[in-house]
């Protein structure tokens, strides 16, 4: 076998690991999965109604806010996978495991690609169950196939770049308490964004935040795509922050990993 053969086989030990761990203790997913399907819930059928009304039709001429507001909770569904893979990497990292991996003939790189690799692979399983209950409550885009490939690929690539970010703070946190808080903003951020009214309704400062920060353009891609609306360049900035925060994560994550600090 190759160098690359083995790091591949490490690697999957590394993710069916994770895996079993999620199916033994769910709560965590489960929490990834409840506060999006609550938070439709709340401003559907809470709040749905004044701000529908001051929304007005969408750009695709639907009435109904759930149209307009379950592209932006589907989007906190992807955020929210970043608290439980910073969780399962710090756990890793205080117990110990992460010590007598190191003594093992194993890749140093699967330990990280496991659990990354893990968290999107439940991070997506927990964004089609939102989709799911958002349809139950009246959301109904009219995407081509094609689109939805397009919606799915582009989340996809923001789980994969969240997660890389989330790896990355549970490693340098010292506690899980400490690694399940500090990425609630990013979890959060969508609400100063789009995802719940249109960004010209805000104050001028919040709403010159909401239009830049990187969230706003995935949020209008989605919502472009599901619903059959045009994206402008939303689509090309969205790819870009993706990427972007991608590539911050995982040199980071690698970096603080190969540097071998142990709590």
């Amino acid at each position: 076998m190759t160098t690359l053969s083995y790091a591949a086989r490490d690697a999957r030990t590394m993710l069916r690991r994770n895996l079993k761990h999620a199916l033994r203790y769910p709560s965590m997913t489960v929490s990834v999965v409840a506060m999006p399907v609550l938070m439709l819930l709340l401003f559907n059928y809470v709040f749905g109604g004044a701000l529908g009304t001051g929304i007005g039709p969408t750009a695709a001429g639907s009435t109904d806010y759930i149209d307009y507001v379950a592209p932006g909770i589907i989007l906190m569904a992807a955020t929210s996978g970043a608290v439980a893979t910073a969780v399962a990497v710090c756990v890793d990292m205080t117990e110990g495991i992460v010590n007598r991996f190191r003594t093992m003939a194993i890749s140093r790189a699967s330990f990280l690609t496991g659990h990354v690799v893990g968290s999107v692979i439940q991070t997506l399983i927990s964004i089609t169950l939102v989709v799911g209950a958002a349809l139950l409550m009246g959301f109904r885009p009219n995407a081509t196939p094609v689109e939805w490939v397009a919606a799915a690929g582009v989340l996809t690539l923001l789980v994969l770049a969240l997660t890389w970010l989330s790896a990355g703070i549970g490693l340098v946190t010292k506690t899980p308490e400490t690694a399940s808080n500090i990425p609630l903003p990013m979890t959060f951020l969508p609400f100063l964004g789009s995802a719940i009214v249109p960004p010209d309704s805000m104050p001028t400062g919040l709403r010159w935040f909401a239009e830049y920060q990187p969230f706003t353009p995935v949020i209008e891609t989605l919502r472009g795509l599901l619903m059959g609306t045009g994206i402008g360049n939303s689509g090309l900035v969205a790819l870009a922050w993706c990427v972007g925060l991608g590539l911050v994560g995982y040199l980071w994550a690698r970096s603080v990993f190969n540097r071998g600090t142990v709590r």
